[in-house]
């Protein structure tokens, strides 16, 4: 599958590296997307740093199969351009696999899709979804549908599990 990863400065480093280098692993071709490409971008911890591939207005939806939204502070900075939560209303209303980690919900704030699904996130973000009037779950990672959430760093190995689980399924049996 083509992953469609959005990624800013702050990201948490290992909420992005384990699932990415997992997804590559597996066979999976995974894009970082960010305002712009060739951008420089490091972990909040320093400990990775990776390179944009693409900026936004270079991608359209219909050309990944599957969506990745690591933690950390990275959606908070994404989450000002409309561009991108227009990419994320999209790939989630086209019904594709979506993997949003720790502080990964507040893109699908912004974007406007929290309302008909049951997820997980860090802790803060789940009040403001609670208080949002979505539904929530503290579990180390939930599935609903298309949607993969999980809340922190030690969730990594439930969320990449569920996360190939979801990307093995026939597409029909996802819609």
């Amino acid at each position: 599958m083509k992953i469609a990863c959005l990624l800013d400065r702050g990201f948490e480093d290992s909420e992005f590296e384990k699932p990415y280098n997992a997804f590559k692993e597996a066979g999976h071709e995974v894009t970082i997307i960010g305002h712009e490409a060739g951008k420089e971008i490091a972990g909040s911890k320093g400990r990775v740093t990776t390179r944009t591939e693409k900026g936004i207005d270079e991608v359209r939806p219909d050309g990944f199969d599957a969506l990745f939204i690591p933690g950390g502070s990275s959606p908070d900075h994404l989450r000002y351009n409309q561009k991108v939560n227009r990419f994320v209303a999209q790939m989630m209303e086209a019904g594709r696999p979506t993997f949003a980690i720790c502080h990964g919900p507040q893109l699908l704030i912004a974007a406007d899709q929290y309302k008909d699904h049951t997820m997980t996130a860090w802790y803060t973000v789940q009040d403001d979804l609670r208080k949002m009037g979505a539904k929530v779950v503290d579990e180390e990672v939930h599935v609903d549908g298309n949607l993969v959430t999980s809340r922190k760093p030690d969730d990594i190995p439930a969320f990449i599990r569920e996360s190939m689980a979801l990307m093995k399924e026939p597409a029909r049996q996802r819609s």
